[in-house]
């Protein structure tokens, strides 16, 4: 196996191109992030992907059923975890008429994605002040419009940035007093209120099924892209004390964790 890392999503195109010099046998690339750069790089090397947002909206397949290209993998239904998710945060704080929502235009899934955050959003009759942030150093200017905007809570829309640096990231959502749903269950670990997500673990073992066939010779256009079917809810109660909000116990009641 031969593993490359960036620091910033800046770092991927030369890393893909790499690794198509390389001339290997198949490209494993998690997320949307990672899968844009690769297919940029190679159109006959199979790429892998095991937590896809939006593998139809970004333009990485033709169809889930058909894959068509060299592209497949497993994806996170992201636009119904996006529903949910905004919706168990509203139950967590019933008051509120105003999230905020922090998201990364340097991943691909996240601009299609976005318009179902909208569309929950306006269902639930809810204003949504959207910020961006494409680097660590830009989530406190962010938080702190947000807090300035006066918004109940702040929905993360998950990226690869959000979820490394999750310990800062936490961190200045209680220094500026902010409720908190993220997609993966380390943030709410790292002191995020909540998580709403699918089993990543779970869909890394699944697309290591992908590679293997592809190892002996299936073509990743025939095989169609599975959906997750694992999801997890958790819940910091921890957080939830040191932010002085009393969490419905119905909600508390369908998490799949508790961190007390």
């Amino acid at each position: 196996m031969n593993f490359r890392w960036a620091d910033g999503v800046q770092q991927l195109p030369e890393l893909a191109a790499e690794l198509v010099r390389m001339n290997v046998d198949v490209i494993f690339a998690p997320s949307s992030t990672m899968v844009e750069p690769a297919r940029q790089a190679t159109k006959t090397i199979p790429i892998v992907f095991a937590n896809h947002g939006d593998p139809i909206g970004t333009g990485h397949v033709a169809s889930l059923p058909r894959p068509g290209g060299n592209i497949t993998g497993l994806s996170e239904l992201v636009t119904d975890l996006n529903a949910k998710a905004m919706e168990m945060l509203r139950e967590a704080v019933p008051g509120a008429t105003r999230i905020g929502v922090l998201w990364n235009p340097t991943t691909p899934s996240q601009v299609p994605g976005l318009q179902s955050i909208k569309a929950a959003g306006e269902k639930l009759g809810l204003a949504l002040h959207m910020v961006s942030a494409t680097r660590a150093e830009d989530f406190d200017a962010a938080l702190a419009s947000m807090a300035r905007e006066s918004v109940g809570g702040i929905f993360v829309v998950p990226s690869p940035l959000t979820l490394m640096q999750r310990a800062p990231l936490a961190e200045l959502a209680l220094k500026h007093r902010l409720p908190t749903m993220f997609s993966a269950r380390e943030n709410a670990e790292a002191g995020g209120l909540m998580s709403y997500g699918v089993d990543r673990n779970d869909l890394v073992r699944r697309a290591a099924l992908y590679i293997d066939k592809i190892l002996k010779g299936a073509k990743p256009a025939d095989l169609p892209v599975e959906q997750a079917s694992k999801y997890q809810l958790v819940i910091n109660l921890k957080t939830a004390k040191a932010l002085g909000l009393e969490l419905p116990w119905f909600l508390q009641q369908r998490a799949d964790e508790v961190i007390e």
